[in-house]
């Protein structure tokens, strides 16, 4: 397993990141034996980064993973979790209020069994509640020992930079890290949320870097998934986002590298997201050990440089205005320079 530092910050973790969702789900996830077993593999293999959410499967998920935590050293692991969505039916409990955050905080460390939480993340922006009350209440948080490390989910790229704004102008905590969509048929970050991150210095932590099972390659040549897989019942969400034209050839094409270099298309698209140094971690879920043991071998296996672009290129992004504007302006306007200052903006051009 190699590691990777989290954003700015001098937290290390690996480069595979554990994530719980299926935990104590009813329909497609795994009771608390295969979740121990879950745990226990990916920590043998190198893995010490584990994500989780209050909102996955009415909490039981953060319960599940207490339980399995412990068979470990707490201090040898970084453990992940969120708030923002309800976690039961009192109104105030949702969003980004400070009364939300301190008590969906509270309940994680019981769920957990824990005394901290590593890292406590923004599971989405509150258009209600003014970002100076979350990050208030987050850094007080961090203040009392309960939460050590701050970061964000699903924000928009403009909220991560007024985010660190405000908390630079305020003296808080700022967000070392952002956990988005991103994978080989879904690369929407890169345009606006991917470049913020740069500039900010947190780290890209990729859930679903596998499209919900389909760069598996498991559902290749049909018409439609089986309604009994995960993406069959997700299908009114799955589906629109992952089943298209265009992805079900990159698949093929998946298929086709993987084959050639001796490899599974698991660990060829998890490698080709972690060939891009500004994502810190590419989350792995399972509900089997089988497959937590194949997607650790993606932990240590680079995609030769030439092989990770013809996968770029195999469907390329097609960035709009005004990536186009600039890419027509930018060279002529400048490049007098022989070489790039240290200080210049990385734009995806």
């Amino acid at each position: 397993m190699k590691y990777r530092y989290l954003g700015r910050s001098g937290l290390l973790v690996s480069r595979l990141c554990l994530g719980t969702m299926t935990f104590g789900n009813s329909q497609w996830g795994c009771d608390q034996e295969t979740s121990s077993a879950i745990v226990k593999r990916f920590v043998e293999g190198g893995g010490n980064f584990i994500d989780t959410a209050n909102g996955y499967s009415g909490g039981a998920s953060e319960t599940m993973l207490g339980v399995a935590l412990k068979d470990f050293s707490r201090d040898q692991l970084v453990i992940a979790t969120k708030c923002w969505f309800p976690a039961d039916p009192a109104v105030t409990s949702r969003g980004l209020s400070r009364k939300h955050i301190v008590e969906a905080c509270e309940k994680s460390l019981k769920r957990l069994d824990t005394d901290y939480i590593d890292l406590y993340q923004f599971h989405g922006p509150d258009p209600y509640t003014p970002i100076e009350e979350s990050l208030r209440a987050a850094d007080d948080l961090i203040r009392a020992g309960k939460v050590r490390y701050l970061g964000c989910s699903n924000f928009y790229g403009w909220q991560i930079a007024k985010t660190n704004g405000v908390a630079a102008l305020k003296g808080y905590e700022p967000l070392v890290s952002a956990q988005h969509l991103y994978n080989l048929v879904r690369r929407d970050i890169e345009r606006e949320i991917l470049p913020a991150c740069d500039d900010q210095g947190l780290g890209m932590i990729c859930w679903s870097p596998l499209a919900a099972g389909m760069l598996t390659g498991k559902y290749r040549g049909e018409d439609k998934p089986d309604e009994k897989s995960r993406i069959g019942q997700q299908a009114a969400i799955a589906l629109p986002r992952y089943w298209f034209e265009d992805s079900l050839r990159m698949i093929d094409k998946v298929v086709e590298v993987a084959g050639r270099l001796g490899r599974t298309p698991s660990q060829v698209a998890l490698s080709w997201l972690l060939g891009d140094t500004r994502v810190t971690a590419a989350i792995i879920g399972a509900r089997r050990v089988d497959q937590v043991a194949e997607n650790l071998d993606a932990g240590d296996f680079d995609l030769p440089a030439e092989v990770r672009q013809e996968l770029t290129d195999a469907m390329p992004l097609k960035l709009g205005y005004p990536y186009e504007w600039m890419n027509t302006n930018l060279p002529g306007t400048f490049g007098k320079a022989e070489f790039e200052p240290s200080h210049a903006s990385r734009l995806p051009l």
